[in-house]
């Protein structure tokens, strides 16, 4: 059994509106998770499109869903103090029951902590950055109030490096989230968190294991393409693709093709480890794919 959730790269066009119906058809659609990214400039040569902040937008989605689990994916350390980044989410966490999943990361854009003025330190750097910032917010938890109401609150991390991303979601995630649909690099990656997990006698299935990619989705061959063009307008490396060359090139690496042959695809993955599905949601205003999404594939892979 298998959960599906959305997730918004909210650098690339989110505004409050989009956000407040994203909000209300995830929440009441059956979603599992809802998720956005923590950015500050569009990642696809795109500066003039809307970049709503995050953590304002997460206490917002505290109050306009009432059951759907939520959070960033992932907030760079980076880019807040986390003494602050704890405070924060406790303060989301709180308004919204406990529904916050915190995803944190070492960040990896240069170019927007260049362009905002935000030090970007070597790798090394960022990753121990990571490391001693989540010990700092769960200090910062139990010293000051209102605390998370599940303490420590759940994290999700991502990635697949072997020497340090890995053990340290052994150590200290909920959730680990690979941001590829790759079957291969799924099955190396898990090796290598499984064995991070006996080294320290942790119970490999108490971390829940996601997988985010995209999706195109069609009753239809037409509806398919016609949502094909739409993506291409939107994603840098479909620009210039026909329809058609969009669904081939984009066929291995997302979900594409009618509500069943996406579902398919899902339980193959399913099979062999996946938990949850984030699915990257571009086309901002398209309700309907959200529909048909819970409609036809959530019943069917869970």
């Amino acid at each position: 059994m298998a959960k599906v959730g959305i997730m918004i790269e909210g650098q690339e066009g989110l505004t409050w509106e989009r956000w407040r119906g994203i909000c209300h058809d995830t929440d009441t659609l059956g979603f599992d998770s809802l998720r956005r990214s923590d950015h500050l400039i569009s990642l696809m040569d795109a500066p003039e499109r809307d970049c709503i902040e995050c953590w304002a937008s997460l206490a917002l989605a505290a109050e306009w869903t009432k059951r759907i689990q939520f959070g960033p994916m992932v907030s760079p350390m980076t880019f807040r103090h986390p003494a602050i980044l704890g405070k924060m989410a406790a303060a989301v966490d709180v308004l919204s029951g406990g529904r916050l999943l915190l995803g944190v990361g070492a960040g990896w854009n240069a170019n927007e902590h260049r362009m905002f003025g935000i030090p970007f330190l070597t790798e090394k750097q960022r990753f121990d950055l990571l490391e001693q910032g989540i010990r700092i917010m769960r200090e910062t938890w139990t010293k000051s109030n209102p605390k998370p109401v599940h303490n420590p609150m759940p994290l999700l991390i991502g990635g697949k490096g072997q020497k340090r991303t890995l053990p340290l979601v052994a150590r200290e995630a909920a959730e680990w989230n690979l941001s590829r649909l790759d079957e291969l690099m799924y099955l190396e990656s898990r090796k290598v968190l499984e064995a991070s997990c006996r080294a320290i006698r942790r119970d490999p299935h108490s971390i829940r294991h996601s997988v985010m990619t995209s999706y195109l989705i069609g009753r239809t061959r037409s509806e398919l393409r016609e949502r094909a063009a739409q993506v291409s307008q939107v994603v840098r490396a479909l620009h210039g693709k026909t329809p058609d060359e969009v669904i081939e090139d984009r066929r291995r690496a997302w979900f594409v093709g009618t509500p069943d042959e996406i579902a398919e695809k899902m339980r193959h993955h399913a099979g062999i480890g996946v938990d949850l599905f984030m699915l990257q949601h571009f086309l901002l205003d398209d309700s309907d794919a959200l529909k048909l999404l819970a409609e036809r594939v959530i019943p069917a892979v869970a």
